[in-house]
């Protein structure tokens, strides 16, 4: 029997069940214009074809802002603004609707090679910005209303809709509508489960930007999954220190995706579209490709089940196979089924810990385990912070450790070093004076009163 790569396995379970859970779904893709002129385009295009062919209900929102520029700087037409919103006048409009369908095509050409039709439309309903602070907008909109039923149609037939930066009065004026704006109102109107903003730069990274010390930061510096508090925090941060008004995209795309999920998109992606598979990657697995902002629990620490035991041991294996963990048996874990708690994402365990109670006012942090292809997603210490609180709950005074090869991770989640005297008695009489394992302990309510700083309940799941 030949045996199959494990990782490979589960990427194919990972894809399935998520092929199974979004089908049918919508979900909008806000794509600026850059990315139509890099290589990767033509293998997001077949990505985006692929999707609408397989049941996804695939909605398009280019950006053109670039391409506009480019245009009105050729025919001689200067731009001002009032903030980040462009004066469009007049003789500007043309010159406007030429460039946001010239990019519109190109979406369609690209999805024609793979054989998905694609129809611009005028899917958005506009009024005029009017006079703002003096300033005449002249040809500015902003969104009144999405046209669903017309898009609902085009998605019905198995067609891509795409909305270009356009939008019409009833009388037919055009304006020149921000694609971010488009994006956010199409997702809220047509119930999107989810947003894809999709640009040419890496995104939000450690290093670039400053990221508050309580957020989860991979090793790559990628910051993989946000919560709306979490955005807002970083926001707020990043804000103070470049000034109000900031133009910095990623910023932008932050925010976007905040007003996005406080609107009630489950969930909005932020991806670099420069790179090939980006987004099946960040649709199909768990790890994705870039920074999910999420409103929904997407992620769960759960009490175990016993149909979960085999997924625990298989996490567990191995740790005990290079002597981090005592191998222990399916009875065990059933006969102490209320001490274990799991890390679920997406109906997937990746994660496990227990806290075993020893009387003295006293429990024990053990088997704790994650799966290594999740190391970035920092697992494990969300695991012990978890159980940490859950001892604070149930009114424990300290908890510990016993632990051969990982004393370094505790002492920096704030556990001292300490005797095997200060066990429990009923523990101690346990303690395996072959295997002599260090022991670790953290004093709950030096936690509670603020003195021990390394550990920071606030962020616990």
């Amino acid at each position: 029997m030949t045996k199959t790569s494990l990782p490979s396995v589960d990427l194919i379970r990972e894809a399935f069940h998520y092929q199974s859970r979004f089908d049918g779904s919508t979900m909008v893709f806000k794509i600026d214009f850059p990315v139509t002129q890099d290589p990767a385009f033509s293998y997001l295009m077949k990505d985006l074809a692929l999707l609408a062919r397989t049941g996804f209900r695939v909605v398009i929102v280019p950006g053109a802002k670039e391409r506009i520029d480019a245009v009105l700087q050729e025919y001689r037409i200067v731009s001002q603004y009032r903030g980040e919103s462009r004066i469009t006048t007049a003789a500007a409009i043309p010159f406007v609707e030429m460039a946001a369908f010239d990019v519109a095509t190109r979406f369609i050409t690209g999805l024609s090679a793979d054989r998905v039709d694609a129809v611009i439309g005028n899917f958005v309903r506009a009024r005029g910005l009017g006079v703002c602070e003096g300033l005449d907008m002249e040809n500015t909109g902003t969104v009144d209303r999405i046209l669903t039923d017309s898009i609902q149609r085009v998605l019905h037939l198995g067609m891509v809709p795409i909305l270009p930066c356009i939008g019409w009065s009833p009388s037919g004026k055009p304006y020149n509508v921000p694609s971010d704006e488009i994006a956010l109102a199409a997702s809220g109107a047509l119930g999107a489960v989810k947003l894809f903003i999709i640009s040419v730069h890496e995104g939000l990274r450690t290093g670039a930007y400053a990221i508050p010390k309580h957020i989860e930061v991979g090793a790559t510096g990628r910051i993989v999954r946000l919560t709306p508090l979490e955005v807002e925090a970083i926001l707020e941060t990043n804000e103070l220190l470049q000034g109000p008004g900031i133009q910095d995209r990623p910023l932008q795309e932050l925010r976007l995706a905040l007003h996005a999920s406080k609107a009630g998109v489950e969930r909005v992606h932020i991806i670099d579209g420069r790179e090939e598979g980006a987004v099946l990657r960040e649709l199909f697995s768990n790890l994705g490709a870039g920074t999910m902002v999420y409103a929904d629990e997407y992620e769960a620490i759960r009490p175990l089940k016993t149909a979960d035991i085999p997924g625990i041991l298989r996490l567990m294996e191995p740790l005990v196979q290079q002597g981090n963990l005592v191998r222990r048996t399916p009875k065990q874990i059933q006969e102490k089924r209320g001490d274990y708690v799991v890390f679920e994402i997406d109906g997937s365990v990746h994660a496990c810990g227990a806290l075993h109670h020893w009387g003295e006012g006293q429990g024990e942090i053990a088997a704790v385990a994650t799966d290594p292809a999740y190391t970035d997603m920092g697992l494990g210490r969300r695991i012990v912070r978890y159980l940490i609180d859950r001892a604070i709950k149930q009114d424990l005074h300290r908890v510990f450790v016993l632990t051969t090869h990982t004393h370094d991770w505790f002492e920096f989640l704030g556990f001292t070093e300490c005797g095997v005297e200060s066990l429990p008695e009923c523990r101690r009489k346990q303690y395996d004076r072959i295997r002599k394992s260090k022991i670790f302990a953290l004093d709950l309510v030096a936690v509670i009163e603020g003195t021990v700083l390394a550990i920071n309940l606030s962020d616990a799941p």
